[in-house]
């Protein structure tokens, strides 16, 4: 019988539907024994979970609960299968990203500000703010109190399970979507990503949804920002090193463009970094993906995953096979 690990810090319940033919064990951060398991589920916060690891014995395959696993590989060693989540974080992380467009192009962070000072005439700052922000300096009338998603230029910066669903929830605006990934593919149309450089000036907005690797590391850097054009929106739902966080930082401030970030480097962001404070920004701590649905979704994957790997089926989710 599998002795399948699992951390303590979720209900029990969870893993009700697992395979009989496995023996559920649950993991605490705070170990003060080895224990001995065929399968490891990890808690969700690596923290929590690289003080569980030393006190592992015998694991072969690591079935994580979120679709990074940037920190596993060196953890656990290459003679362990690893397999992600992928398909778990699509909904939540693809409305966050849609939401987060939508609050930045209808300028709710400055009608918040707004609606904290109670002061109704204020709202004439948006005017100001839409011709700073996209050089569109035309006497429209009526004065401009935010913008439109239809009909806008999206790059998609990353085509996977997540960069689909973010195009599904896009498509009711009727966006030019223009999709990037590691190589090129046909139905539908998706650049490859040594084209980034010469489709980022003609997009409206970027969406960075791609994992964190060697290859992707400061993907976007002084030279793309330069690239963008003036009042370009950059939404990152995906990982922080994707973008270099200086060049993030001197291009907010310049006016150039605007951004909405769900995940930063360094991370967790430092208090009195100088992201906290940056014009045109839309910050939130890396929740895109905490729903409530989101733990039944990825144990589902993960018991899913589990079955297979029983029956001997090749494994849907590895993205590292034992040596």
């Amino acid at each position: 019988m599998l002795r399948v690990g699992y951390p303590a810090t979720l209900a029990a319940e969870l893993f009700s539907r697992f395979p009989r033919e496995v023996e559920l064990i649950a993991l605490s951060d705070k170990l003060d024994r080895d224990v001995e398991i065929d399968v490891w589920i990890p808690d969700p916060y690596p923290t929590r979970a690289l003080r569980t690891w030393p006190h592992l014995r015998g694991v072969q395959l690591v079935l994580a609960l979120m679709a990074g696993t940037e920190w596993i590989p060196a953890t656990v060693g290459p003679h362990v299968t690893i397999c992600n989540a992928r398909g778990a974080h699509n909904i939540s992380t693809a409305e966050w990203t849609l939401a987060a467009i939508l609050a930045m192009l209808k300028y709710h962070p400055l009608y918040h500000d707004i609606q904290r000072a109670g002061v109704w005439k204020r709202r004439f700052e948006a005017t100001a703010y839409y011709t700073r922000i996209t050089g569109d300096a035309r006497p429209l009338a009526p004065p401009v109190m935010l913008e439109e998603l239809t009909g806008k230029n999206v790059l998609l910066v990353g085509y996977g399970a997540i960069g689909k669903e973010i195009e599904r929830m896009l498509s009711p605006f009727n966006v030019n979507m223009v999709r990037i990934a590691r190589r090129a593919r046909t139905e539908p149309l998706v650049h490859p990503v040594s084209e980034l450089d010469n489709l980022l000036p003609h997009a409206e907005v970027v969406v960075l949804i791609l994992p964190a690797t060697a290859e992707t590391s400061q993907l976007i850097g002084p030279r793309q920002f330069a690239l963008m054009s003036q009042g370009t929106l950059l939404v990152n739902s995906a990982r922080g090193p994707i973008v270099d966080t200086n060049a993030l930082v001197d291009a907010l401030h310049t006016g150039r463009i605007r951004a909405a970030l769900d995940v930063t480097d360094p991370e967790p962001l430092p208090e009195g970094h100088p992201l906290w404070s940056c014009p045109n920004l839309l910050l939130t701590p890396h929740v895109a993906g905490s729903s409530p649905q989101f733990a039944p979704r990825a144990v589902k994957v993960a018991a899913d995953e589990l079955r297979r790997y029983i029956a001997g089926e090749p494994l849907k989710n590895a993205v590292q096979i034992a040596i």
